[in-house]
């Protein structure tokens, strides 16, 4: 059935897998509420689902299309993820407390785990691989709206989050969500997506309250700013073994073998 849906509308395929996620989560979260333990239950669900997913994308051979792959582009053309690096752990910037017992807190980080490689994968594998077909502009946009937007489910699910809260959380979510998927698109593999949305959702059990505005500024700037070069600096597609090739060729400098195609590349193809 999966494989007839997919083959028929891969956009159909992700908005399933949409719902699906957001649907489950939600009354797993209030079954883990409801026996007392943090996250257990939607812990379960949610390692279910991936491992569900994974190895029925490996039997298809979809592993690949979808970025369960190592990346097509050096680290060096992404500044060895340094800034990614920062923005993944924004959680502890302002220090670290314990919000859950200890059993709470595996479940709560299994749970985070496994959410950030769901929503990589449906959104920016099913859902942006499916409309870049069309139109890889619009495949950005809506999949960082789309992205974004799907946390206002923490509005309904009795998460204790506020209106303000929800509404910050979902624009920060928008611009995450671009950078993840221009790290994706460009470099071919959402694993680096997959363990940086994984560590930042699981560092918020041990994150210190209240986050102020000024450090709320700094991280989207920092994530916006990141987001700019990458598309400055990283090749297009057609350009990934290119590209590979000459940062990784043993003669010659990283910087001036890059810089020297990052200005041929412009010209021929724009930046």
């Amino acid at each position: 059935m999966m494989k007839k849906l997919y083959e028929k509308s891969e956009l159909g395929f992700a908005l399933m897998w949409i719902g699906i996620y957001c649907v489950g989560m939600s009354i797993f979260d209030e079954i883990s509420r409801r026996i007392g333990v943090e996250s257990a239950a939607s812990a379960v669900f949610a390692v279910a689902v991936s491992l569900f997913l994974y190895f029925w994308l490996k039997q298809q051979g979809k592993l690949e299309r979808f970025g369960l792959c190592k990346p097509t582009v050096p680290a060096k053309a992404f500044l060895f993820y340094i800034p990614l690096i920062v923005i993944t752990l924004q959680n502890v910037w302002g220090g670290v407390e314990m919000h859950y017992d200890a059993v709470g807190t595996v479940c709560f980080i299994v749970k985070m785990l496994c959410v950030g490689f769901l929503e990589e994968l449906i959104f920016r594998g099913f859902l942006f691989k499916a409309m870049s077909r069309d139109s890889i502009k619009w495949a950005v946009v809506v999949s960082s709206v789309t992205f974004g937007l799907g946390h206002i489910i923490n509005l309904i699910n009795g998460s204790g989050m506020g209106l303000a809260e929800n509404l910050v959380q979902i624009f920060f979510a928008m611009l995450i969500g671009f950078l993840y998927v221009i790290i994706f698109h460009r470099g071919g593999s959402l694993w680096p997506c997959i363990v940086s949305h994984g560590v930042l959702n699981s560092l918020s059990a041990f994150s210190a309250e209240g986050e102020g505005m000024i450090q709320l500024g700094i991280l989207c700037v920092l994530t916006v700013a990141y987001a700019v070069v990458l598309l400055k600096i990283l090749p297009k597609n057609k350009d990934r073994e290119y590209i590979f090739y000459e940062i990784t060729k043993p003669q010659g400098s990283y910087y001036r073998q890059f810089a020297g195609f990052g200005q041929s590349h412009c010209r021929s193809y724009g930046c």
